[in-house]
């Protein structure tokens, strides 16, 4: 078969490729899942696209993480990476672990399960849609957050939901997952989250507030 001039080139890290200055904080949508290792590549067939260069020096080591300068990115979207094996799993949470000053990330479609030993301290934004969460304690940490979107997991209860009541979040989306059917959804959710001003895309309405919710507010409007 004709094999495209590029082929060699098709499991090549971008931050591999030389003579180029790109750094990671200007990739708003990188591609950050690993190529197959030498031995799949070879037992593959595919050996002629394993880049053949001398040992990585530990000065290389070190321009290539200043290259990739996750730690600067401010927004980011990593999401439908394909993360087939372990290994691409471990280099993804591996970049995530840089993303101390992302903003607004979006991890979309990735198959991930648990990200509980991610710490993204200045996210406001995180969109894990379709992803294979089934609890809220499997989330990063995220202190600053502000708007979650979670829809199509497998969010199976409101368990650990109250780890977010310290935070500024405002918005929530948890459509498509089984919690969503669990009886006084709504309510509960929004007494689990003081912030919180919308769930699943609709405004917190009068209905949604639990009983002692409501005696509060009224005796607030007698004394007003």
């Amino acid at each position: 078969s004709f094999k495209l001039p590029a082929d060699p080139f098709k499991y090549l890290n971008w931050c591999d490729i030389e003579e180029h200055d790109v750094r990671g904080n200007q990739l708003h949508c990188p591609r950050v899942r690993e190529g197959p290792s030498k031995e799949e590549l070879y037992f593959r067939g595919e050996e002629h696209t394993v880049k053949k260069r001398k040992q990585v020096t530990d000065t290389e080591k070190w321009q290539k993480k200043l290259q990739e300068n996750w730690e600067n990115c401010a927004e980011l979207n990593l999401s439908f990476q394909d993360l087939g094996d372990l290994y691409q799993v471990e280099n993804f949470k591996r970049i995530l672990q840089r993303l101390i000053r992302v903003e607004k990330l979006w991890l979309v479609d990735n198959s991930l399960t648990d990200l509980s030993a991610i710490r993204l301290p200045r996210c406001r934004e995180l969109n894990v849609n379709r992803n294979h969460f089934t609890s809220f304690k499997q989330l990063p940490r995220i202190p600053q957050i502000q708007h979650l979107s979670l829809a199509e997991n497998n969010i199976l209860t409101l368990n650990g939901i109250s780890d977010f009541r310290h935070t500024p979040l405002e918005s929530l989306i948890l459509k498509r997952n089984p919690c969503e059917f669990q009886e006084r959804y709504r309510e509960l959710v929004f007494s689990s989250l003081p912030n919180l001003k919308m769930l699943d895309g609709i405004p917190k309405l009068p209905e949604d507030c639990s009983p002692s919710d409501i005696r509060f507010l009224f005796k607030m409007c007698t004394i007003l």
